[in-house]
């Protein structure tokens, strides 16, 4: 993918689906306020491939019900008490009855059995419980259920972005009308004006990818040029989960870090202001700066792998005549 001389892909982002409003939890789930754009051209009409897709970026999209008013009251009884006991804690005889009520209720079809257990069975919920708390779980479920068959093959997935990547234009395309059928396929639909296609570098999730390799994203490396130095273990977790997240990036990085999670440590006094602290911060400073390139061993060429070690650590590099792999 990333060594070939060519390298395209596309960028399918916000993707929108839709539980019915009584449908189950594995069904195409509820509804989200979507924002209308009044255009008077079709954006997608000059785009290959796209074009042949329109089911897939509709200007409106289908199922919505009408904005409306919803009147909700819960009728009182004069001087009743709210209940304020566990909802399981019952008199044999009362929890005799609910079990026959919810039996019931599961052989009319009114509940269903699923993966949440209950001590009367497995139960799965008809609109999504918790209102939208577990969504990026759920969406997370349902796109790696539905890209299984090309994931790290033609496409990576994180919540509702869907990247397409190929080594050449024509092979591009071929990717890019798999996925655009899938989508159209499982009624799932994006935002056009969104998404990115056929582009030569691509920003996701905190990376550069581009035919090169893997960089770091320079928006955040520029918060980190200005991060003064930590006051309490607080800051210093902080600060480590940044530069944590691009630790690939870092040879060597938990040996140049020791020094600053030894003041995360519980019952542990924080003292900053030792040599090894501020040279660790500025040392993880400066490598993230000019951090290196990701790349993966492309083509059919021999390569002789290097080795070094002492009592601090080893390390190891793929070299080769025309360029350096590490």
């Amino acid at each position: 993918m990333l060594g070939s001389t060519k390298f395209f892909t596309s960028s399918i982002k916000h993707l929108v689906f839709f539980f019915k409003l009584h449908g189950s939890i594995n069904s195409k789930a509820n509804s989200c306020k979507i924002k209308r754009i009044n255009t008077n051209n079709n954006p997608t009409k000059d785009m290959p491939v796209i074009r042949d897709f329109p089911e897939v970026f509709p200007k409106d999209l289908p199922g919505l019900p009408p904005p409306r008013q919803v009147e909700f009251q819960i009728d009182l009884v004069a001087g009743a008490a709210h209940v304020a006991r566990a909802p399981y804690r019952l008199a044999p005889s009362e929890m005799k009855e609910l079990s026959v009520q919810l039996q019931e209720l599961l052989e009319k079809g009114f509940i269903h059995p699923s993966s949440s257990p209950t001590r009367y069975g497995h139960f799965k919920f008809q609109v999504m419980p918790f209102g939208l708390t577990n969504a990026p779980d759920v969406f997370m479920n349902l796109m790696n259920r539905v890209c299984k068959p090309y994931l790290d093959k033609l496409n990576i997935v994180f919540i509702d972005d869907i990247l397409v990547y190929s080594k050449d234009v024509e092979e591009h395309e071929k990717h890019l009308k798999i996925i655009l059928e899938l989508l159209k396929k499982e009624r799932l639909y994006a935002k056009f004006l969104k998404c990115d296609f056929w582009l030569d570098s691509v920003q996701f999730i905190g990376y550069v990818i581009d035919r090169n390799g893997v960089h770091v994203d320079p928006a955040k490396i520029e918060a980190i040029k200005s991060w003064a130095a930590p006051m309490t273990p607080t800051e210093v977790r902080q600060f480590l989960r940044l530069v944590g997240y691009y630790r690939r990036f870092i040879e060597g990085f938990s040996l140049i870090s020791k020094p600053l999670t030894r003041l995360t440590q519980k019952n542990k006094k924080y003292e900053w202001g030792k040599e090894e602290e501020e040279e660790a911060f500025q040392t993880l400073k400066r490598k993230l700066y000019s951090a290196s390139i990701l790349a993966l061993l492309g083509g059919t060429k021999d390569f002789v792998v290097y080795y070094d070690a002492s009592l601090k650590g080893y390390c190891n590099a793929p070299l080769r005549k025309e360029d350096v792999m590490s």
